[in-house]
Formats: structure tokens, C-alpha cells, sequence
């Protein structure tokens, strides 16, 4: 059974159609992105799961039915709004979200003590939660959202204000919940985050899903005719080749109609080549989210 199972959900606010026949399943224990641009309708679709909105029609499923209190206490919700409680000391503010989710206070203080040192936050724990940096604003809130063991982790844009270290963090902290059979929905606008992290992915775009599938089908399926080579030397001339575009130490040949990778590979091949890479070049997903959203424009 699917975690989450969205059929043909609309909403309009008067003559907007914020979400036009939106449908999509999350399956257990997988990172799903939930893509789009600005405005596209990711959020209403999101607070319509959560029943924060009402559909005008269409069903939504989670956790095997429709929502209940019962199953708010068994979702983790970081909106792209920042919810921390600014005037209070951080371990205070923690212990009481974590009561909001049916945790006790002595069960809340132990998991949110386990959390700051894993977060690296033990020092700041008595401080406000207005006088910390944003990136331990960042990590206060991922905290606030995963301390009661959620089945179900819808986050928007987890990443922000996060350097290197806490991003690959918060990475790996997502992978292990995913290990552990939690489903995850993402939504960010950081594309290669993404390319690591996600499963699969749904784009919406003016309110209506676009793509959706399995990332690397979806990668193999906007694959162009190209190939990406690395090689000692120069490459020389070739035949059945359109253009070539090199970038940090790499060669990408788009191949002329008519022309297979296996032609470019015994071509080289030929020629003594000593190649070190040669492999059919897929697309990066910022590039098919481009090529998507322009054509649902210009159509």
C-alpha cells in the first residue's frame, strides 16, 4: 500500500486554478521530489494532503485513508515558513513542539538533548531560538520535524542556509530515516540535491503534473544523441559528429542523425585513441526541468 495516493485533485482560488488535476502515489519508505517552478502549485498540492485546504474535488489518501488527528501525529511537516518559537530558549521551544506531536515532556527533553548533540547545537541549547545563526535555525527545525518518529516527512527546501557540512548532514540523516522504512517528500528548488536523494519525482507546472516517473528513466528518457569522452590527448576529427563542447576535462560530442555511440567508439578506436571515459551523456535534471517548463510555456 502507497503512503501517500493523490488522484485528480483540483483547487481554484476564484479564477485561479491552483492545482488542475493533480495525481500521484509516494510509496513506503522512499524520497520523493515534488518539483516545480515558482507558483506551479507544490504547495497548495502539499496543504491539501495535510488537509490545510480542501479539494473541489479529487481524493487524497495518506497512511492508508483519508487525514485524521491521529495521523497528524504520525507526520513530520517542515514548511518553507519557518515556525520556531523566536523569544524563548532553543531546548524549551524543541520540548514543547515535540509535546504538540504526543511525545512527554521527559521523553521530548530526551530526544531533543539527542538531537542538539547530533546537530552539533548542545552548546546553544539555552539560547534563543532569534539569536542563532539561520543555518541553526535550519537544523533547529529539521529537528522539530523528525524528533517523534514520523512515518511520513514532507520538508520544503531543507537545504537553505546549510554550508557543506550540515548539508551532507542532513543527507545522510535522510538516507538512514529512508533505511529505516520512512517516507520522505521533498521540495526544493536545488536540482542536484535532488539527482542524489530522490527515488522518484513529480514536476508541476500552472497546477497540473507534467513529469513524473523514476529519475533515472526519466534521465535516460531526455537522453539526447551524445556521448560524454575522456581521453589522453586531443580527439581528433570525426565524422557523424555535430558539435563538441568541452567542460573540465571532458568532451561532449553531440552526434549527426544517423550516427550510434558505437560508431564514435570504434572511430576513435581506430584512430588509437587512449580513451579513459566514454559513455552515453544523460542530462543533468535542471536541464529536462528547463526543457519541460519552456515547452508547457510555449504550448
Amino acid at each position: 500500500m502507497s503512503t501517500v495516493e493523490v488522484n485528480e485533485i483540483h483547487k481554484s482560488f476564484g479564477a485561479n486554478h491552483a492545482v488542475d488535476g493533480v495525481s500521484f502515489s509516494v510509496e513506503r519508505g522512499e524520497i520523493f521530489g515534488l518539483l516545480g517552478p515558482n507558483g506551479a502549485g507544490k504547495t497548495t498540492t502539499l496543504r491539501i494532503m495535510l488537509d490545510i485546504f480542501k479539494a473541489d474535488s479529487g481524493t487524497v489518501s495518506i497512511l492508508g485513508g483519508p487525514m485524521s488527528p491521529e495521523k497528524k501525529e504520525l507526520i513530520g511537516y517542515m514548511p518553507e515558513e519557518r515556525g520556531l518559537y523566536q523569544d524563548i530558549p532553543l531546548d524549551r521551544c524543541l520540548v514543547y513542539l515535540g509535546t504538540l506531536k504526543g511525545l512527554s515532556t521527559a521523553e521530548a527533553q530526551t530526544r531533543v538533548d539527542k538531537y542538539l548533540k547530533q546537530f552539533d547545537l548542545s552548546t546553544h541549547k539555552r539560547s534563543k531560538v532569534k539569536e542563532l545563526s539561520k543555518g541553526m535555525q535550519q537544523k533547529a527545525q529539521i529537528i522539530a520535524t523528525i524528533m517523534h518518529d514520523p512515518q511520513l516527512i514532507i520538508i520544503d527546501e531543507p537545504f537553505t542556509a546549510l554550508d557543506p557540512v550540515n548539508t551532507q548532514m542532513v543527507k545522510d540523516l535522510m538516507r538512514e530515516l529512508r533505511a529505516q522504512g520512512t517516507t520522505i517528500i521533498m521540495c526544493t528548488h536545488q536540482m542536484h540535491q535532488v539527482e542524489e536523494l530522490c527515488d522518484r519525482i513529480l514536476l508541476i507546472d500552472d497546477g497540473q503534473d507534467v513529469l513524473y516517473g523514476e529519475l533515472d528513466e526519466i534521465r535516460r528518457r531526455y537522453s539526447g544523441n551524445a556521448v560524454v569522452v575522456q581521453a589522453r590527448g586531443e580527439i581528433p576529427q570525426l565524422d557523424g559528429i555535430s558539435t563538441v563542447e568541452k567542460h573540465n576535462g571532458e568532451t561532449r560530442l553531440m552526434l549527426a542523425d544517423g550516427t550510434a555511440p558505437q560508431d564514435i567508439l570504434q572511430a576513435l578506436v581506430s584512430h588509437n585513441v587512449t580513451l579513459e571515459k566514454f559513455e552515453i551523456a544523460v542530462p543533468r535534471l535542471d536541464e529536462i526541468f528547463i526543457q519541460v517548463v519552456e515547452e508547457g510555456d510555449e504550448a
